[in-house]
């Protein structure tokens, strides 16, 4: 072990707050002494695979890594394989051809059991609204309710869903506003599931890029879906939009958001869990969409994503020994490392959520924003 290593990681944590050995929440124990050596060499990524493979425990991940983002390690921490990510962000279009299918297949397609397990009574793979609720299933047909207000949907009305995943938005759409729908996603397990949920209503499930959509439909709704566009595809993803949307429909875009623009995500994330993504800033997306929507409105609820990565931890944590096996204790931890630093992105409000509804127009007489 390197005693000069051990002391600048010691130093930075203690910055944080955080005492190795010690018992506060946001404490930790090194297991490994490798630990110190990894981190410094690979930065977030380091942190991440040496908590995958045993090397440190933590009293409170997610008060741990709360701690990290507070005290702006993560700014201050780089790994030597960052400068390569960059470069091939700002060189390539990561997210056109089959890049833009990798997250399904690697994300999306991990196993419709797992994610069945974790999310609750509804698929639904994003942020659910808090407001008036008090457990996830109702977070999650509260922020359903909601999107369909905020698009004004009634019976007959055709519905486009970009990112559908399992199908839920446009099954709640079809059974309580009486609208028929297209879904599409870029992730075979999601599209064969979404399929026989939304058996028996006019709803179709394609798997489809979003590029190659054009026919016209009465609103469109994205959720959770702009985070896998990339920034060299913002324009064209809000062409495509404006390109099937009627000229009196509305547009309703559900994201999580970045207070910086950046061109890439974090490395562990974009190699463990979502490659190829990246969170797009407020000055991205009204740039991609300048001269094609009016915006209408702008809701940021990101603290709500807090409660609901807490509710899918409770859920997957309770529902671990029923797993398939193929869900070992390296994949485990990977999951447990995902959930606590997205809570710790939303706790810290380096994330936000939001939900902006756009007209292609302008709504005659003003849009009045559901709440």
């Amino acid at each position: 072990m390197d005693a000069g290593l051990q002391r600048r990681v010691e130093a930075l944590l203690q910055e944080a707050g955080v005492t190795p050995g010690g018992e506060q929440p946001q404490d930790i124990q090194i297991l490994d002494p490798r630990f110190h050596a990894r981190v410094l060499a690979n930065g977030s990524r380091g942190l991440g695979e040496s908590y995958m493979d045993g090397w440190w425990q933590a009293n409170s991940l997610d008060a741990f890594l709360v701690h990290l983002l507070e005290a702006r390690l993560d700014e201050r921490v780089h790994g030597s394989g960052e400068i390569w990510d960059a470069f091939k962000a700002k060189l390539f279009n990561l997210q056109a051809g089959q890049g833009s299918y990798e997250v399904g297949r690697r994300h999306y397609d991990l196993g419709n059991d797992l994610y069945r397990a974790m999310l609750g009574k509804r698929l639904v793979y994003s942020c659910g609204y808090w407001r008036d609720a008090d457990n996830l299933d109702d977070a999650q047909e509260a922020k359903l309710d909601l999107i369909c207000r905020k698009l004004q949907l009634r019976p007959g009305m055709r519905v486009l869903d970009i990112g559908c995943g399992w199908g839920e938005a446009l099954k709640f759409a079809a059974e309580r506003y009486g609208v028929e729908g297209v879904g599409i996603t870029i992730s075979a397990e999601q599209a064969e599931l979404a399929r026989e949920l939304c058996a028996g209503l006019p709803v179709e499930i394609r798997m489809q890029d979003y590029r190659e959509l054009d026919e016209p439909f009465d609103a469109v709704l994205s959720v959770g879906m702009f985070e896998h566009v990339g920034v060299k595809n913002y324009r064209t993803y809000f062409e495509t939009v404006r390109r099937c949307l009627g000229g009196q429909g509305l547009f309703l875009l559900h994201s999580i958001g970045s207070n910086i623009s950046r061109e890439r995500t974090d490395p562990w994330i974009a190699r463990y869990i979502f490659p190829n993504s990246m969170l797009p800033s407020a000055a991205q997306i009204t740039a991609a969409m300048e001269g094609l929507f009016v915006l209408e409105d702008w809701h940021n609820f990101g603290p709500d994503y807090d409660r609901t990565l807490q509710a899918w931890r409770n859920n997957v944590e309770a529902a671990w020994e029923q797993l398939d096996p193929r869900y070992d204790e390296h994949f485990r931890r990977m999951w447990r490392f995902y959930l606590a630093g997205s809570m710790a992105t939303f706790r810290t409000r380096h994330s936000q959520l939001w939900q902006l509804v756009l007209s292609p127009r302008g709504v005659p007489g003003g849009y009045v924003a559901p709440r």
